[in-house]
């Protein structure tokens, strides 16, 4: 790579156990997740899947619990048609169902990790690259030093001129 813009390469390995349960609260907060749903249990399914497909996961349980959620609803109207009653549409329908282990089972059961096992091991072995020519570097900068030159000529030589021309000052 040649310096610039973007000349850092940077190692972010998945997510562990603590980090998967942490990305599956942060994703859950605003959703009704079940009391019996154990999210321990969750995280411990979603080993070596990045945070972008425990996201996934999380809002495939959802749309799993919303479509449920409008499935029910539309039985009911239907029942109540077919049984010649009247719909009362005042009448408290829960408009935001809770995800259910099922939704979470259904959500899992499809569930597919982005970064296979080939490109984990390759991404480690360049992680450890990485931190090799980056402890070569260090050492090469560290015994870098600049000679005795004195006051003779260079930059020193030009901040004593009171020249207008001095860009810098």
């Amino acid at each position: 790579m040649r310096p610039g813009r973007l000349d850092q390469l940077i190692y972010i390995p998945m997510p562990d156990l603590e980090s998967r349960k942490s990305i599956l609260r942060a994703a859950l907060r605003k959703s009704p997740v079940s009391a019996d749903v154990p999210l321990d249990v969750v995280a411990t399914h979603l080993d070596k899947f990045s945070g972008a497909d425990i996201m996934e996961v999380c809002q495939r349980a959802a749309k799993y619990a919303i479509r449920e959620s409008i499935e029910k609803d539309y039985e009911r109207r239907k029942a109540a048609e077919e049984a010649g009653e009247s719909i009362d549409e005042t009448e408290d329908f829960d408009d935001v169902p809770e995800i259910t282990k099922a939704h979470f089972e259904m959500a899992l059961s499809e569930a597919r990790r982005s970064v296979s096992d080939a490109d984990l091991l390759k991404y480690g072995s360049f992680a450890q690259n990485l931190q090799q020519q980056r402890g070569q570097m260090l050492g090469g900068a560290t015994s870098f030093q600049f000679g005795d030159t004195g006051n003779a000529g260079g930059a020193s030589a030009a901040m004593d001129d009171d020249d207008d021309d001095d860009l810098y000052s």
